[in-house]
């Protein structure tokens, strides 16, 4: 054990151990991860139960979300086709790409994600499996209420990219449009709060000696989508504020007769939508990476190039927004650029699909139903793939734009690219969830009828595009030479639909048989494959490999006998250890919480309070968010506590921390990943405050001007001031006596103090300079920064009083700091991007003048 140097103690017999084990701690462990009965099974967060919860609903939107296509493909069938008229059918096309990115996507990778990990990690849970209960509830709850708009006829209709000046009062005087821009921005924080708890997983959480060079592919690729998601789900989050505020406001940022601009709303949605493919890519790409190795019996041909190339599509990604926007009327040098990283991505994403094709000629391939479904997969994609090149070709894009050559070339890459493997992921995987397994012959069957059916409806529809058939058309006319292919398309699509009601009539035939172990059905070498408990594994096994259960074939049962890391519960409660993040030592043993309600609460207050405001119940909506915000203190408060001893015994005489302060914490972290969304939050207000400047003659417009100043320097001292206060509060020791705890309150009241004192002083200032956000759209670009550091004002208000009641009630000590640890960094975050909004409103004008 010499490689762990900060262990106390080396185990005497090293691994495994020969040690026996104590009785009763298998029955122990089995106490602490007891699966709630009945109707507590809504208060669970075990990884178990979350993650096949959250399998099951994105399932399900898959299940709506094509209802709604088979609908439209009945209506466009036959030419002058009278099924829906123009109306319904807008809604039908909108929530049928709505349900299908936004609910179905990306929920179904972070799904399987939340339940394979942890196994796949050697973990016992994710280390945040309230957050993670959290994301999901506010996932399904909202996402079923947005849904069940349909059924009343006030859906949006503004397609899933909801373009001004369409989506606008004007066009769109409805509340369907306001249902899409609240409901999606709580979704969109249900996938951040999601990738949040996988990055901080993933990096922390994996078993010793999982090194970076060690870590399943898999878990590579949903690294990299998370931080994806971290950087470009922002962006749409504020742009539907920006349009939101446009709409019940009048706050002009759209709208081109008031210095608005159309095509802000363009860049930031598809600086978000364009990375969103990759980040459905990539996971179901790390999936494609972990079952050819097992079906082939080999491991994966350049293991370390497919993860550099997952890494290299996720960066690239990020560059490729203006790709859906050739036809925009951009510059030329823009154009170009994008055009060359739109060949560039192809790269990566090449040398993956080659990396999976060597590996099944170098092994033996098991021709079993995930074998089919992957070999689809390929054929699909990389024909996807080569009609991505063609509209990377600008001339070429600027013919085939918005047409149905567009709409073929989306779902060979997403329905190909994700659907195929999440349906092999099905096959391979569900004996992971209770030792049953798929019908082979049924599945044989299933496959030819998606492969088919995908074919026949999609194929056809280049062609339809080729001929001039536009997207987004609710009928057509006859001799236009589109009826055979379009009536082709329809019974495809049917086709299609039949397959996937067998694969799920099968899926709940498997799901209902009782438990059992599965035996390791395809022979794979992760630990995902690991005998399965609810508790995980028995004892976490020291990794020394890539394919572990291959490296050493007596792992299984020598986990199962407890003869590695933590093989029991030290404080009788739910526990994991925590790792380094790049050479996976030990570093500490990680107290998880129970199941409990206020998640389940949470994420109610939190949908509840969106979806009411939608429909301007505007008192009740405020006291379910406020409902929220206290059922989230509440599961807060339980976990910042101290700890019945300092060290606890993780193996035979080693010894670990239990809980480190500031940045060896893990939730600093996850703090500190929550500042980042925050800052690209901000970055995308003031990107459209500088698009909107550029585009005026003068800046300010003639009417517009900035606060003195002055004003602005007593604004960033009081931010400074606040920043630095809580910044020597977590500097400070709080073992010296009562007069730290008193240094610390008043070193709190004095942030709160600044804090409130430089936004009112910001606000009082544009207020004098005659700001008024409805005027113009420069105007209202200014208010939303201003409004911005008010939100963040009003949070530290209540975070703020939360660190001084803990402080009161006496929770705060010394090894119970991260409420302190944790707030202080978010208000440093807060007080800096304060400081940069004064400068960039500033500096803005400056330089343009």
């Amino acid at each position: 054990m010499a490689e762990h140097p900060e262990i106390d103690a080396a185990p005497p017999h090293g691994f495994p151990s020969a040690l026996p084990r104590p009785a009763g701690e298998r029955e122990a462990l089995e106490r602490a991860w007891a699966r709630p009965r009945g109707w507590r099974i809504f208060s669970a967060v075990n990884n178990t139960q979350i993650g096949a919860f959250y399998i099951v609903t994105a399932l399900l939107f898959f299940v709506l979300g094509g209802i709604l296509a088979l609908v439209m493909r009945v209506q466009l069938a036959v030419p002058d086709n009278d099924l829906l008229d123009a109306a319904t059918y807008n809604q039908m096309f909108t929530m049928h790409g709505t349900v299908m990115m936004f609910l179905f996507a990306v929920p179904v990778v972070e799904a399987i994600a939340v339940f394979l990990l942890p196994g796949m990690l050697g973990a016992r849970d994710l280390p945040f499996p309230r957050l993670s209960a959290y994301a999901f509830w506010a996932y399904a709850i909202g996402g079923l209420a947005f849904f069940c708009t349909i059924f009343w006829g006030v859906s949006p209709d503004g397609g899933w990219f909801m373009y001004p000046p369409l989506t606008n009062k004007q066009y769109s005087p409805g509340i369907g449009a306001d249902f899409w821009l609240l409901g999606i921005g709580f979704i969109e924080i249900s996938a951040i709060a999601g990738a949040i708890e996988l990055i901080v997983g993933i990096l922390f959480t994996r078993a010793p000696g999982m090194t970076l060079g060690r870590m399943p592919v898999f878990a590579w690729a949903t690294l990299v989508s998370a931080l994806m998601i971290v950087f470009a789900f922002p962006a749409v989050i504020a742009a539907t504020t920006l349009l939101e505020l446009e709409r019940a406001f009048d706050w002009p940022f759209f709208n081109p007769q008031s210095g608005g601009d159309p095509v802000l709303w363009q860049h930031l949605f598809w600086f978000f939508g364009h990375p969103e493919v990759y980040i459905i890519f990539l996971p179901a790409a790390g999936m494609v990476s972990m079952m050819v190795p097992a079906m082939a019996g080999t491991p994966l041909v350049g293991q370390r190039a497919v993860v550099w190339a997952l890494a290299g599509v996720g960066v690239v990604s990020l560059l490729l927004w203006i790709h859906h926007m050739f036809a925009a009327g951009l510059g030329l040098t823009a154009l170009l650029l994008t055009s060359i990283a739109s060949f560039v991505v192809a790269i990566p994403s090449g040398l993956q699909v080659f990396a999976w094709i060597a590996t099944f000629w170098q092994g033996r391939v098991r021709m079993d139903t995930p074998t089919l479904f992957l070999l689809g997969f390929h054929f699909i994609f990389v024909l996807g793939g080569l009609t991505g090149v063609m509209v990377a070709v600008i001339p070429f894009d600027w013919q085939a734009h918005d047409s149905y050559f567009i709409v073929a070339h989306l779902h060979y890459v997403l329905i190909g690219g994700m659907v195929f493997p999440v349906f092999a992921a099905l096959y391979y995987w569900l004996p992971v969830f209770n030792g049953a397994a798929l019908s082979e012959r049924l599945g044989r069957w299933i496959f030819a009828l998606l492969f088919g059916g995908f074919n026949i409806a999609f194929f056809p529809m280049h062609l339809t595009g080729l001929l001039g058939m536009p997207r987004r058309v609710y009928t057509y006319a006859d001799a236009l030479g589109w009826n055979g292919l379009n009536l082709l398309s329809t019974v495809g699509a049917f086709i299609f639909a039949l397959g996937v009601l067998l694969l799920f009539i099968d899926v709940a035939r498997a799901v209902r048989r009782p438990d059992r172990d599965h035996g390791n059905p395809w022979r794979a070498g992760t630990l995902e494959w690991l005998p399965p408990r609810e508790y995980g594994v028995r004892s976490i096994p020291e990794v020394r490999g890539t394919e572990p259960l291959w490296d050493r074939p007596s792992l299984a049962q020598e986990v199962e006998q407890g003869r590695y890391w933590l093989p029991g519960t030290v404080f009788g409660g739910r526990e994991t250890l925590l790792t380094d993040a790049r050479s996976a030592r030990p570093v500490q043993l990680l107290r998880l919480p129970t199941d409990g309600w206020p998640p389940l609460l949470a994420a109610a207050g939190t949908a509840a309070f969106f979806l009411l405001l939608t429909v301007e119940w505007v008192a009740l909506a405020f006291a379910c968010g406020l409902g929220a915000i206290a059922a989230m203190l509440a599961w807060i408060w339980q976990l910042d506590r101290t700890a019945p001893a300092p060290r606890a015994e993780v193996a035979t005489g080693v010894f670990l921390p239990v809980q480190p302060a500031g940045r060896r914490s893990h939730s600093w972290w996850a703090v500190l990943i929550l500042c980042t969304v925050d800052f690209t939050v901000f970055a995308s207000f003031a990107y459209a405050y500088i698009h909107l400047s550029m585009a005026l003659e003068v800046c300010p417009p003639p009417g517009a001007a900035l606060p003195a100043s002055s004003r602005a320097m007593a604004n960033v001292l009081l931010l400074a001031a606040s920043a630095l206060l809580l910044r020597h509060c977590t500097r400070s020791p709080l073992g010296d006596g009562p007069h730290r705890q008193r240094l610390l309150r008043a070193c709190a009241l004095g942030t709160l103090v600044c804090a409130v004192g430089a936004f009112g002083l910001s606000l009082a200032g544009h207020l004098d300079a005659g700001l008024s956000p409805r005027a113009d759209g420069w105007s209202a670009a200014v208010g939303v920064i201003v409004a911005y550091q008010g939100f963040h004002c009003v949070l530290m208000m209540v975070l703020g009083g939360f660190l001084l009641a803990r402080s009161w009630s006496g929770h705060l000590q010394p090894r119970a700091r991260a409420t302190l640890d944790n707030v202080g960094l978010l208000w440093q975050a807060a007080a800096l991007q304060g400081i940069l909004g004064e400068a960039i409103l500033r500096l803005v004008p400056a330089l343009m003048g």
